[in-house]
């Protein structure tokens, strides 16, 4: 902890830090509001979301979506469509349900407590405290990965950084950095600091104006701290999924609420298992998952994709029928349907499929074969 005797220390480091911020910021599309409905959206989709990517995604979705009495009213179709390709499907479908609530029982304006805040779906400790300090300027410390990266090396802590003495650490050393009535720009200052100097495996250590105060630079430990558990061994999956079309349209089916992708569309297919070819597996899974009797036609591709630790390959296939159309029972899906190519272009799918459907859009034989 800080003793004492560094409050002269710790008052240089916030001066430090919000000096650089000052001269550094990014222009950021929330950053120019405030808003908590603005801040909100922002910090769920920077969850798991490199930065680099979310102003794109924030700007289209506050085109859409540009209060939450209007997002209250949209469907999850729409909803996880505009998340598409943001990944951790959840968070949007939480960010639905929390605009509901806010619409029904908070006049359209998020609470400013964070007690409030927490009762809300899918807003933690972390996103209340982002939202109550940087929205409405609130004196709360926040802790994100990169807070974590960079108080860990000032202070040399060498005790695993997400057991729970360490966390306590860190959030007592982030309190006590916090200058009052600056919430809203330290914690940026801070978070953006480790997002662009305090780098995970290459700190910046030669540009960094933080380096004379820096304990793990003293120590030549900048790359060993912060402390973390060894990576999991990736685990490499094997599928195969077929397009079939019938009547010029696709048949699709939406995955069910408590699965892997939850609510998103996708063309049926399944793991490949041992001793079995791409060819028999998606033949095998349509009629497991769908009653329908198929056979493979046109090779497609494979395509490849990583969530978490795995590691996906799916080789895909159109696929025609081998007997007349019966009923459908799904065993593996909540719906089904036989869609237009337009209709496909308003759906979320997971990301392999995404990488399909931009094969099959580049495809003249294929698009001839359907229904725009």
């Amino acid at each position: 902890m800080l003793a004492t005797q560094d409050y002269s220390a710790q008052s240089t480091i916030t001066t430090k830090l919000m000096d650089w911020f000052f001269k550094h910021k990014k222009d950021l599309p929330w950053r120019r509001t405030y808003t908590s409905y603005h801040i909100w959206i922002s910090e769920i989709m920077l969850q798991q979301t490199q930065m680099e990517r979310v102003p794109d995604y924030f700007k289209r979705w506050i085109k859409r979506f540009p209060d939450i009495p209007t997002l209250a009213q949209a469907s999850e179709d729409e909803v996880l469509k505009l998340w598409e390709g943001l990944g951790y499907y959840a968070r949007a479908k939480n960010i639905l349900k929390t605009a509901k609530i806010v619409a029904n029982h908070h006049n359209g304006t998020l609470p400013q407590s964070l007690q409030e805040l927490q009762q809300l779906p899918g807003i933690g400790p972390y996103t209340a405290q982002a939202i109550a300090s940087i929205a409405f300027e609130h004196d709360v410390s926040v802790v994100d990965a990169n807070v974590e990266r960079v108080l860990a090396r000032l202070f040399h802590l060498t005790t695993p950084v997400k057991t729970r003495s360490t966390q306590e650490q860190i959030q007592t050393l982030c309190a006590q950095l916090l200058p009052w009535g600056q919430a809203r720009m330290f914690n940026q200052a801070i978070m953006e600091f480790g997002r662009l100097v305090c780098l995970p495996r290459t700190p910046s250590c030669s540009h960094c104006p933080l380096r004379d105060y820096c304990q793990a630079y003293r120590k030549g430990a900048t790359t060993q701290i912060p402390v973390r558990p060894n990576p999991k061994t990736p685990i490499f999956i094997s599928m195969s999924t077929g397009v079939l079309i019938h009547d010029q349209r696709i048949f699709i089916q939406k995955r069910k609420s408590n699965d892997i992708w939850a609510d998103l569309w996708e063309f049926p297919g399944g793991v490949i298992e041992d001793q079995e070819s791409p060819e028999e597996t998606v033949t095998r899974e349509f009629l497991e998952e769908t009653g329908i009797k198929v056979k493979p036609a046109d090779f497609l591709g494979h395509y490849q994709h990583a969530y978490t630790h795995y590691r996906v390959t799916m080789y895909a296939y159109t696929v025609e029928l081998r007997t007349k159309l019966q009923s459908i029972h799904l065993t593996a899906a909540q719906e089904y349907r036989w869609a237009t190519w337009t209709q496909i272009k308003t759906l979320a799918f997971p990301a392999g499929h995404r990488q399909l459907i931009a094969h099959l859009e580049t495809s003249p034989q294929f698009q001839a074969r359907i229904i725009p």
